[in-house]
Formats: structure tokens, sequence, C-alpha cells
């Protein structure tokens, strides 16, 4: 898996299965504080399920990005995955969409 930067002002991450998910996000959120002017796609095509202790680093990755006014898109999440953010109401706060071609390009019309 890997962490890209995909332009000046956008992160693009291929997280990797659990557990090695754990780690990945944790580099993510030092990567958000260090560089507080980046947008970050992250590409879960290569996940099936998110544990508690994830959504919690996604949260926290969310409100990071959030507080410097940059966004954070979950792309190529799985049905389970998604599942999982409806039911706890997730859905509703972290932006969704179907690959991360879209995801960057969505990002790239706003910036």
């Amino acid at each position: 898996m890997g962490i890209q930067n995909w332009s000046e002002n956008i992160v693009l991450v291929e997280l990797p299965p659990e557990p090695e998910i754990n780690e990945e996000l944790k580099t993510v959120i030092k990567i958000v504080q260090d560089k507080s002017d980046c947008d970050v796609v992250l590409d879960f095509s290569h996940v099936d399920i998110v544990t508690s202790s994830n959504l919690s680093k996604l949260l926290r990755l969310r409100k990071l990005l959030a507080d410097c006014g940059q966004q954070l898109i979950l792309c190529s999440v799985a049905p389970a995955t998604k599942g999982i953010l409806t039911v706890t109401g997730l859905d509703g706060v972290f932006g969704l969409l179907n690959d991360k071609y879209a995801a960057l390009a969505t990002l790239q019309m706003v910036t």
C-alpha cells in the first residue's frame, strides 16, 4: 500500500487491510499534523472492514483536517464498512466516493 503526494495539496493513501491499517492511519495523522495544508483521500479498496479503534483514528484525522479547512474523502469503501458507517451515522460525517479518481477530481476542482 502507500502514501503518495498526489499534488502539492492532496495526499492519496492506499490503505492496507487489517491489522496494518492501524499503523498507516497513525502515519497519515502525523503527516497532516506536520503539513496542515493538504486534503486527504483514503482508498479503502484493500480494506474489508474497520475496527472501532480505526474509526476513532478516522474521526481524529477528519477533525485535524476540518480544523485546517481541509477535506477528507473515503473511496472504494467495502459494503461491510459502508454498513458500519451507516449504522453509526458516520456516513454523513465522511465524504464517500466510488473510487480514487472521482475523489481526486473532486478535490482538484475545489482547489
